[in-house]
């Protein structure tokens, strides 16, 4: 299965018994919220807010709504909100985690703490995103940039497989992955080429399984197989990519940004490679951006459970 749109996705999570229960680490964010409430009206998540208990009911009743009591936890601190925010995913009561009003560093260190954290031992944490691009038959992954700056070889094959292990949540079969490049041809001179070619060995190998990993690939052949054709690059995924993987954290943003400002591409993501997925979206995402992505983090958080 491949999916084109953003709504199939909202079909899958509809699809699930119950909703899946978020924890939002210092919830009293307008935005955070009105993304929450919006999944919660369309049954397909559960908020619990952790936070500073009067902000939040503030905000609450400025915006006409309300939480049950029960699912609010008054931490004003937002350190120990974080921290009762991993636990309740910890001890079961919630089944991922997503951020609010607080800086990326103060949930992840909650996150990473090694006795009361979410991390899984050799595991590399990764932002996976999925774009709704108009002029791509299909959803695009273009990886990471956000989270893992200057990924080495061994980082590299963990953030395809925490790609790859996202889209196969979502019912996919055998992504294709394609390890970009500003060129087809392996060169000794650039870093990324080597890259390049030992992933896509990696996967010949069965080291890298559940895919399809090419490379070196420029862009262009990535997304449009004419030109591919043209060139005369031949490849199982030349125009056809499920996932592309950018050298480093600077191109991944880079070419996020480029899609949504210059494409009109709807973008959606979530940190992988921990217990359960991690909402950890930018401060200049819109609430529809939030309201996706936790959407997202919830299909993946169904297939886990």
């Amino acid at each position: 299965m491949v999916l084109t749109k953003f709504s199939e996705i909202e079909a899958l999570v509809k699809g699930h018994a119950e909703p899946r229960r978020m924890a939002v680490a210092v919830a009293a964010d307008a935005h955070t919220l009105e993304a929450a409430l919006a999944a919660r009206k369309e049954g397909l998540v559960s908020p619990v807010l952790v936070g500073d208990k009067a902000k939040i009911l503030n905000i609450l009743g400025k915006m006409g709504e309300s939480v049950p009591d029960a699912d609010i936890y008054d931490e004003p601190d937002e350190v120990a909100a974080c921290e009762k925010a991993v636990a309740l995913v910890r001890e079961g009561a919630a089944s991922f985690l997503m951020k609010g009003k607080v800086d990326t560093k103060v949930i992840l260190k909650a996150v990473v703490n090694k006795e009361h954290g979410l991390g899984v031992p050799g595991a590399i944490m990764s932002h996976v995103t999925l774009f709704e691009v108009p002029a791509y038959h299909k959803l695009l992954a273009p990886v990471d940039g956000g989270m893992v700056t200057y990924p080495t070889l061994e980082q590299k094959k963990g953030i395809i497989e925490n790609t790859v292990a996202a889209l196969h949540a979502l019912g996919y079969d055998c992504p294709k992955v394609g390890i970009l490049a500003c060129a087809e041809k392996v060169n000794p001179k650039m870093p990324e080429t080597l890259d390049a070619q030992a992933l896509a060995e990696m996967n010949k190998k069965g080291e890298i399984t559940g895919c399809v990993v090419d490379g070196p690939i420029s862009f262009d052949c990535a997304i449009d197989r004419s030109i591919a054709d043209f060139k005369g690059y031949e490849s199982p995924i030349a125009g056809d990519c499920d996932v592309l993987l950018a050298p480093n954290i600077h191109a991944g943003n880079i070419m996020g940004k480029m899609l949504v400002c210059f494409s009109g591409a709807k973008m959606a993501g979530y940190i992988a490679g921990a217990r359960c997925p991690i909402v950890l979206t930018s401060r200049g995402s819109s609430a529809e951006e939030k309201r996706m992505s936790i959407i997202l983090a919830a299909a993946a958080a169904g297939a886990e459970a």
